[in-house]
C-alpha cells in the first residue's frame, strides 16, 4: 500500500525530527574539545533526561580551555578525560552528533549497520586561533555558545 504526499501530515517529518532521542552520543576528533562541551552542555540543558556521552574518533588530551569557558557556564567535566570511539561501553544511540567532517566519515562508515540516526552539526576548531589567552578564549567560548544555541533548537523548542 503507498501513500501518496498530500495523506502526510504537515507535521509529520518535523515532529520525527524534533523528537527527544533517549540517547545522545556526540562525536569529534579527539573527544578532547567540541564532543566534550557538547556533551556536558546537553546534559545540563536536559537535566539528565537523555543519556548523553561522547567519544573521539581517537582519543585525545584534556585541554584546559575547555575547563575554562565551561566554568563561566557553572559547568564542569570533573574528571572526565577524553575517550575514543572504541572505548565506549554502549555502542547503542538513538542519535549521533557529528562535529567534525573527519568524525562524520567515520561514524558513517562504523555505524552503518546500526539503526541510529545520524546528524552533522559542522563546528569551527578553535585550537586553530592564535595569539593572545583571551583571543584563544574567545574562540572557544565561541564554539560553546554555538553548540548550546544548536542543542536549544534542536531539543528544547
Amino acid at each position: 500500500m503507498s501513500v501518496s504526499p498530500d495523506q502526510i501530515p504537515d507535521d509529520f517529518n518535523s515532529a520525527a525530527a524534533v523528537r527527544k532521542p533517549d540517547s545522545i552520543l556526540f562525536v569529534c576528533g579527539m573527544n578532547a574539545i567540541r564532543s566534550p562541551m557538547a556533551e556536558i552542555l546537553t546534559r545540563s540543558l536536559l537535566n539528565g533526561k537523555t543519556y548523553v556521552a561522547s567519544a573521539g574518533v581517537t582519543r585525545g588530551e584534556r585541554d584546559m580551555f575547555v575547563d575554562a569557558v565551561l566554568e563561566e557556564e557553572g559547568l564542569s567535566l570533573n574528571e572526565r578525560q577524553p575517550v575514543g570511539l572504541e572505548e565506549l561501553n554502549d555502542g547503542y544511540f538513538d542519535l549521533i552528533i557529528t562535529l567534525t567532517p573527519q568524525a562524520h566519515h567515520v561514524v558513517l562508515e562504523r555505524m552503518r549497520s546500526f539503526a541510529a540516526n545520524v546528524e552533522y552539526w559542522p563546528m569551527p576548531d578553535p585550537t586553530l586561533v592564535t595569539g593572545s589567552r583571551d583571543q584563544r578564549l574567545a574562540a572557544y567560548r565561541d564554539v560553546r555558545d554555538r553548540l548550546k544555541q544548536k542543542i536549544t533548537e534542536r531539543f528544547l523548542q
